[in-house]
């Protein structure tokens, strides 16, 4: 059984419904939780697993918000969590355009910031979640695994794919006969042989 450090969790169509393309979350009143995700994220609370949620945020650099208006998004969020006695235990954001720094995904800056704000948090010891294939590419970068959600049919990278953060976390920490069974081919199961437990 192996240990898991920490859950790395991109935001938007991860933990909440999108913004349409090209728009953003840009005030408390837009954020839209996707079903199952706050007790999801309670569920690795209760695990002892440091959750941490890291999000790009180009509408900063394009003026369409700023780091404030992140912020209050971020605290709406945290507080919709604590209804359910959730909580993510740290946000990092990059606020930048494309290819202007190492902090944006694909780039895995993101995550070694976290693994340096909490010494003992090993990234090979850690699991990216998110629903796009750049957040695939960050975890590879960073020495971590990765799960894509996405539907079936979805072509990925990463070392395994569920449809939503609810069955993700059932696959990381749910007792074997919870863990969902449908799999693409070519996409192991952590039900196949990977467990993991907190150090």
């Amino acid at each position: 059984m192996e240990v898991l450090d920490a859950v790395f969790l991109d935001r938007d169509g991860t933990i909440n419904v999108k913004a349409p393309e090209g728009s953003y979350i840009t005030r408390p009143s837009q954020l839209r939780l996707l079903t199952g995700a706050a007790n999801a994220i309670r569920a690795l609370n209760d695990a002892g697993v440091l959750v941490l949620v890291v999000t790009n945020q180009r509408g900063v650099a394009s003026r369409q918000m700023s780091l404030a208006d992140v912020e209050d998004v971020h605290q709406e969020l945290s507080s919709r969590l604590r209804r359910v006695g959730a909580r993510v235990d740290g946000f990092y954001v990059c606020p930048h355009a494309d290819l202007s720094c190492g902090c944006r995904k694909p780039a895995p800056g993101l995550l070694f910031q976290a693994s340096h704000d909490r010494p003992g948090l090993r990234l090979d010891r850690s699991v990216m979640i998110g629903d796009s294939e750049i957040d695939v590419e960050a975890a590879a970068a960073a020495g971590a695994r990765a799960i894509r959600l996405g539907p079936e049919a979805t072509k990925t990278r990463a070392t395994w794919l569920y449809p939503d953060l609810a069955s993700a976390v059932r696959a990381l920490i749910g007792s074997p006969d919870e863990r969902p069974e449908a799999q693409p081919p070519g996409i192991p199961p952590l039900a196949n042989g990977t467990e993991f437990r907190k150090g």
